[in-house]
């Protein structure tokens, strides 16, 4: 446990906030950076805080972003959990979000063992998941777009009369 350094990240689709957090029970917890979402910049992110031969793990809160950067920490060898943000405990009256003190807030959180990971689906998964959500988005509007062209067919007196609306 000594050898571990805690990661927080703080996703979003354009920047990624960086936190770390010493393995010792109070050791330090300090603000790396805002570096760019993509993968080369992650990557050599990576590379710089595990010099020294140091041990990584990394946490995020699951969003919008999906599990890309998961599969891309994981692919290279280090832990990450990903965390459902309903999960993660919280102050009463704590309400300032920022980048910076939730980046540090994971990192921290995550020394202490206080996440719940959540399960990450893999490639073939999330696609699935994400064709059903599409699927059914598309079903939504369809229906949406019928209501309204009764609707506006109703307006100008003209109802039709066939055996389905």
């Amino acid at each position: 446990m000594d050898n571990i350094t805690f990661v927080g990240l703080d996703v979003h689709e354009a920047t990624v906030c960086v936190a770390v957090a010493d393995s010792a029970r109070d050791g330090e917890v300090r603000q790396v950076g805002v570096f760019e979402n993509r993968p080369d910049v992650l990557s050599r992110m990576v590379t710089w805080l595990g010099k020294n031969s140091r041990r990584l793990s990394f946490c995020y809160e699951e969003g919008p972003c999906g599990y890309g950067l998961h599969r891309q920490l994981t692919g290279a060898g280090h832990e990450c959990v990903v965390v459902a943000p309903s999960l993660i405990p919280i102050k009463a009256g704590d309400r300032v979000k920022t980048d910076r003190r939730d980046a540090m807030m994971l990192a921290k959180l995550h020394r202490a063992a206080e996440l719940t990971a959540i399960w990450v689906p893999d490639q073939a998964h999330e696609a699935m998941r994400d064709l059903v959500r599409a699927r059914a988005a598309a079903v939504r509007v369809l229906g949406k777009a019928r209501q309204h062209l009764q609707g506006f067919l109703l307006r100008h007196e003209r109802v039709y009369h066939g055996p389905r609306a």
